[in-house]
């Protein structure tokens, strides 16, 4: 589960400053990235992840924007045992669109998509300390209803991005662990 906390941090950071020739839009504005997501599907390249997927549910994630352009995240996220809640800090890395944090491990991640209002699809690396680098795109979504197109949207960028059938999940609702108080 720490991992799963790791790979949602880096999900959420890297939306913020997006080249629009990478992605094909322009680059979200912060403060439309600022605020609570939920954390509605996912793909992973992690066995940790794909042994426990089915036990897996919606997370969430607040995102606050530092004046000195760092990301604040503090997350949600249900486990079997309990709800964990953290916050990270992440900074951006010098690429647009693109942050990092050495909280929980060594944590990288990237704007693939979004609509700049209701979704966006993050593309996150994580590297263990034997060294592996572990793969992980997310959907955020402002609501835990997400439109059949943009579930549609986001399994098409997955396997764009070389994940199969059976590393892609939705994330069923849960209303037991959210944000609050620290």
């Amino acid at each position: 589960m720490r991992t799963v906390g790791l790979s949602l941090g880096l999900v959420l950071l890297c939306l913020l400053r997006v080249q629009a020739e990478e992605l094909g839009t322009a680059g979200p504005e912060e403060s439309k990235i600022a605020g609570t997501w939920y954390i509605t599907a996912m793909a992973s390249d992690s066995k940790i992840y794909l042994q426990k997927k089915d036990q897996l549910k919606m997370a969430m994630a607040n995102i606050e924007v530092l004046g000195n352009g760092d990301l604040k995240v503090s997350f949600a996220i249900p486990t079997p045992e309990r709800c964990m809640k953290f916050e990270s800090i992440y900074t951006p890395t010098g690429s647009p669109g693109e942050y990092y944090s050495s909280d929980r491990g060594n944590k990288t991640v990237r704007l693939v998509d979004t609509d700049g209002t209701s979704y966006m699809v993050v593309f996150a690396t994580r590297e263990k300390e034997d060294g592996k680098i572990l793969h992980m795109l997310r959907l955020y979504s402002r609501t835990q209803w997400v439109r059949p197109k943009i579930k549609t949207l986001f399994k098409r960028l997955a396997k764009l991005n070389g994940f199969t059938d059976e590393t892609i999940w939705i994330l069923p609702r849960q209303e037991e662990c959210r944000l609050g108080e620290l």
